[in-house]
């Protein structure tokens, strides 16, 4: 099994590097995004993750000159859909280490960059209503 990160101190990093805006662009990977859901969802709960995050990461965007527009950037649906499957590990396992539970969701579809596309559609998941707001899936229900 790959480890993306050695310990959940290093998830830690990545999780105040992201909210602080301090953390390189180039780290900021597809393990990286659920590594730092994954300590945000443990440490404030799903309700204000949820709330908090759209903020955390149109602020990290800008600081690392990525514009949040209609087609680049923040995107709520993929973030809430996210968010869900985490926390949804999280509940399965609880107390377990972050680094091992990140590693066992990378090691899923959702280790994938395309795993949300088994519910939605392309068009209807890179829409503008989509990256706006919580858009439902149109090609299976989404339970995570």
């Amino acid at each position: 099994m790959t480890t993306h990160y050695p310990d959940d101190a290093a998830i830690e990093r990545l999780a105040r590097g992201l909210i602080e805006r301090s953390l390189p662009k180039s780290v900021w990977t597809h393990a990286a995004h659920f590594g730092a859901a994954l300590w945000l969802l443990r440490a404030h709960g799903l309700s204000e993750t949820t709330r908090r995050m759209p903020s955390i990461i149109r602020a990290y965007n800008e600081a690392t000159a990525t514009p949040n527009t209609d087609d680049s950037g923040y995107h709520e649906t993929i973030t809430l859909a996210s968010l869900r499957a985490a926390d949804a590990l999280l509940a399965a396992r609880p107390g377990a280490p972050l680094h091992e539970i990140l590693d066992e969701l990378m090691a899923t579809t959702m280790g994938r960059p395309d795993w949300l596309l088994a519910h939605w559609s392309k068009a209807v998941l890179f829409s503008v209503a989509a990256r706006r707001g919580w858009v439902e899936p149109d090609l299976a229900p989404f339970q995570p």
